[in-house]
């Protein structure tokens, strides 16, 4: 896409949303501190995907990236703390060691399953993070989508099986059936 074409595009169909993702976001995650970075991360991953190919509804892959990154950004451990250490929590973090194992696992869990999502065919995506990642149903995703049920139906379950091969594939899940 050229320089001007994506200046427009994101002048006229991702900027107008920004200040009710900012008030989702303060509404959905009041404990996250600078909703200014979450905001330029999701524009960051929202034109990525965008070079990838077209995004059909901007505004509901905009707030889904944002979700993603705000819960994304709780999951990731603090490098500094505000509160000092003292030999007592030095003490838990060693006795729960085995905690901090599995927190790692975890997240890196996590974020090849995002990987996952991000490689599907771009309307399969865009279905699977209405239906599996907002929670609409079949039918709000067909309603907002203008598709019938049975095509958002398959398009799930197209979704999940080609996710869960991207797992398989990546050593997160077995190779049970």
């Amino acid at each position: 896409m050229a320089p001007l074409e994506q200046n427009r595009w994101f002048s006229e169909e991702v900027q107008p949303h920004e200040p009710a993702l900012r008030a989702y976001l303060h509404s959905r995650y009041p404990d996250v501190r600078d909703v200014d970075d979450l905001v330029q991360e999701s524009y960051a991953r929202l034109l990525s995907a965008k070079r990838k190919g077209p995004v059909a509804s901007v505004k509901a892959y905009l707030f889904a990236i944002a979700r993603n990154a705000a819960i994304s950004m709780f999951r990731r451990p603090r490098v500094f703390s505000e509160q000092s250490i003292d030999d007592h929590s030095v003490e838990s973090v060693a006795e729960e060691g085995h905690n901090v194992v599995k927190f790692v696992s975890t997240k890196q869990e996590v974020e090849i399953l995002l990987e996952a999502v991000d490689s599907l065919p771009q309307r399969c995506r865009e279905i699977f993070v209405l239906t599996k990642l907002q929670g609409h149903t079949h039918q709000e995703a067909a309603d907002q989508l203008g598709l019938s049920v049975q095509t958002i139906h398959v398009q799930v379950v197209r979704g999940l099986k080609k996710c869960t091969l991207f797992l398989r594939g990546k050593g997160v899940l077995g190779n049970q059936q």
